[in-house]
């Protein structure tokens, strides 16, 4: 069966904003909630989905991505498939909501340990581009410094053959709670256990390689596909190849920013390339086949007798994808005619006889728009 929109499961519009986003989520939550409705065998299945769809919309990246390509675009990433148990659900929202509302309906504990789970940092870097690669698409292999899990613990932050213990300070629950007395009666806080950090479990021997981390310095070489039609500045999202956490948690993403090459005849505007192409006055006045770059070659375009500077030509399909599959852009050709600032004295005798002729006197008319008209023209 399709999945469903996520937009349409949390019924905001697609301009929602995060706040709005996340009110919607809680209604949600609160409306299918498994306690609160105990004899709905699809409560769950609905309530999971909000919690699916909010996953996704809250994380600005992913919703980007969701945006632009669907549920294709989210597939793979940590929210998109999602494979969350119930357990995971009550824990990881449970953060976002939290106080009496997740005490009230079962985004606390609900009688589960809260051990934190550590997240490794994201990784931010650059990738310079060609309009070339640009416009087909292209993969890149991108070699990052980073941490890697430890090869000599796998990971685990403890010594071959050293075990995992149970916290004593907590009992393996991640966190410890105080009762103070106050004037106002007893109070109950509750907090990230110092002894363990969160984890629950302290380690007997620690890696003398990673020194208890489970993480060190490292290198890879990360394969990365960048689709056709993206643009500078835009900022790709590759889940899960950022920075490893600590003790085998979940690894941060690996974020790239793409940076697009000055080319050396065109400009882009959008999904369109402008090329200004300069023209003799004898090609202008009696006409000329000449030949225009492209991105992939060469075209002969046909510039008509009386042609005037400014003169913008289109080359249909010839700009750049755009990166939502929506067809191509064009390429503009602006015509500049050439003035000659070097003349020969045979030169200037022929042009001081064709100076007063009646066919050399500016006579425009109202076909031959201005510079604004005709950017007018190209862009409605």
């Amino acid at each position: 069966m399709a999945k469903r929109d996520y937009y349409e499961i949390l019924d905001v519009p697609r301009t929602a904003s995060a706040e709005e986003i996340k009110k919607a989520y809680r209604k949600m939550a609160l409306k299918f909630h498994p306690d609160k409705n105990p004899d709905d065998p699809t409560a769950e299945s609905k309530f999971k989905e909000a919690a699916e769809a909010y996953e996704i919309l809250s994380d600005a990246d992913k919703k980007q991505r969701y945006d632009h390509y669907g549920h294709d675009g989210v597939k793979g990433m940590p929210g998109g498939g999602f494979n969350m148990s119930m357990d995971d659900i009550f824990s990881h929202f449970g953060d976002i909501f939290g106080g009496a509302f997740g005490d009230q309906f079962g985004f606390g504990t609900r009688g589960r340990t809260r051990r934190r789970v550590n997240r490794g940092t994201n990784l931010r870097v650059k990738v310079k581009l060609s309009l070339e690669e640009i416009a087909t698409g292209v993969e890149k292999k991108i070699k990052v410094t980073k941490y890697i899990s430890c090869d000599q613990c796998n990971g685990t932050g403890a010594e071959k053959g050293a075990s995992m213990n149970t916290c004593q300070t907590c009992h393996g629950q991640g966190q410890v709670t105080r009762v103070t007395s106050t004037f106002l009666g007893q109070m109950q806080t509750t907090s990230t256990c110092p002894a363990c950090d969160g984890e629950g479990t302290v380690i007997g021997t620690k890696c003398n390689k990673c020194f208890g981390n489970g993480i060190v310095k490292g290198e890879e070489v990360i394969p990365v596909r960048i689709p056709a039609g993206v643009s500078d500045g835009m900022q790709l999202s590759l889940s899960g190849k950022g920075n490893a956490a600590a003790r085998g948690g979940i690894p941060g993403d690996l974020l790239i920013l793409v940076e697009e090459h000055e080319h050396e005849h065109f400009t882009r505007d959008g999904n369109n390339l402008i090329y200004e192409h300069f023209i003799s006055l004898p090609d202008a006045a009696l006409g000329a086949s000449v030949d225009i770059p492209t991105l992939d070659g060469k075209a002969r375009i046909k510039v008509e007798p009386g042609a005037q500077s400014g003169r913008i030509l289109r080359l249909k399909g010839k700009g750049l994808p755009d990166l939502n599959g929506y067809g191509r852009g064009d390429l503009l050709i602006n015509l500049s005619v050439w003035t000659p600032r070097n003349l020969t004295r045979e030169e200037q005798q022929i042009l001081e006889k064709l100076r007063n002729a009646e066919n050399f006197k500016p006579n425009p008319s109202k076909k031959d728009k201005g510079f604004f008209d005709r950017m007018k023209d190209i862009f409605q």
